[in-house]
């Protein structure tokens, strides 16, 4: 039985068991999922955001024709919470926003193009300053797994109050790393012309939609 351990692990290439090592447990050896969407198990303290697992999509109607949509990720931040008094839970996430992703290049460059001399960008612009969300207020359901969460979002060099849905998804172990973890899913709207983005209105929507999938490790 120990020869033919030793055999199958000589025979991972190289790179597979460079991954491996990285993880104390293989995908495969776990029986069944560590998050549970009961919110009696969270734990109160500070989470800090974890950024390969925390994603913020928006999406605008193009045209009319179709909808179009890109991400905003590697986000870093807190998320203090305490299951006696959810109410008063606070969440600050600043948000990278030179790091826009889309689907094509050429929208992705237009996104952060530097404003022409004595002219306002299209969008971003060059270098843009990181977005930042901080709560103001959190109203829970009678459940206590959904809540509207009222913050000041900061985008483009302006600041608007924004009112996100929000519902637990669940919380546990990472059997990963060993960090309790807790996440979260989330829906908002914005009007980009509040925060100075002008450019294409009304062909590209004014209304852009959140889509909002957030982790918090401790």
């Amino acid at each position: 039985m120990r020869k033919s351990v030793i055999a199958a692990v000589l025979a991972i290439p190289v790179a597979v068991l460079l991954a491996t090592t990285v993880f104390p447990v293989s995908a495969q050896q776990i029986s069944a999922l560590p998050g549970s969407d009961n919110p009696r198990i969270v734990t109160a303290g500070t989470y800090r955001v974890d950024p390969a697992h925390t994603l913020v999509k928006w999406e605008v109607d193009h045209f009319g024709f179709s909808d179009y949509f890109g991400i905003f990720g590697s986000p870093t931040g807190t998320l203090v919470i305490d299951p006696a008094n959810l109410a008063a839970a606070k969440i600050d996430i600043t948000i990278p926003v030179a790091k826009v992703t889309t689907a094509n290049e050429g929208l992705t460059a237009h996104l952060l193009k530097p404003a022409e001399a004595g002219k306002k960008a299209d969008f971003f612009g060059a270098n843009p300053a990181d977005a930042r969300f901080v709560s103001t207020a959190v109203a829970l359901d009678d459940d206590g797994d959904e809540a509207k969460v009222t913050g000041n979002l900061t985008l483009n060099g302006v600041t608007r109050p924004v009112v996100l849905d929000v519902d637990f998804k669940g919380a546990g172990v990472n059997p990963m790393n060993k960090k309790t973890t807790i996440g979260f899913s989330a829906e908002g709207k914005i009007r980009r012309s509040d925060f100075g983005i002008n450019f294409a209105l009304p062909l590209v929507s004014d209304e852009v939609e959140l889509d909002i999938a957030a982790a918090f490790e401790k």
